[in-house]
């Protein structure tokens, strides 16, 4: 039988050892919740520096796709000035011409741009830049787009040049 004093040191000894090991096991609870904070840390980093990278080769190559398609109609108008220096048949001329131009329309409108129509149309300054005013004898046409300074065009349903108008008043 062991006398009260020592089982009390006993106890206070396991007791002891017991925060100890505790102790221990936080610190190494800790360690590991820094380590993977760290790790976290530079991956998100490495992340950022990747995403701004990507960011800086997508803008400056953005065009490439647009700038290449563009480029058969660079070849198309030399063609065509080369034809105007050497022919004399004015209707020609201006088949080719037309022909340049719708192709440059169609390479255009499958990157997504649209025209915007404004003649006939109510005024709408979300739309429209009005140039000046004009007086109308057509009662119809007051507050209406009478006549189209510059055309308006969307990209892919965005506003990226507003139609500049001269409105009926």
């Amino acid at each position: 039988m062991q006398n009260p004093e020592t089982e009390n040191q006993q106890e206070n000894q396991d007791a002891s050892i017991e925060e100890l090991n505790e102790l221990d096991a936080l610190k190494k609870e800790i360690e590991e919740q820094k380590e993977k904070f760290i790790r976290l840390y530079a991956d998100f980093d490495n992340f950022k520096r990747r995403n701004a990278k990507e960011r800086v080769e997508l803008i400056q190559t953005a065009g490439k796709e647009v700038i290449q398609s563009m480029l058969e109609v660079l070849d198309d108008c030399e063609r065509a000035e080369k034809q105007m220096n050497q022919s004399t048949d004015l209707k020609q001329i201006r088949e080719g011409i037309g022909l340049v131009f719708s192709k440059f329309r169609n390479i255009l409108q499958s990157r997504g741009l649209k025209e915007m129509k404004s003649i006939g149309e109510t005024f709408n300054p979300d739309f429209h830049e009005a140039i000046t005013e004009i007086s109308v004898q057509d009662e119809n046409m007051k507050g209406k787009i009478v006549d189209e300074v510059e055309k308006g065009y969307t990209l892919n349903d965005k506003i990226i040049r507003f139609s500049k108008v001269v409105i009926g008043k």
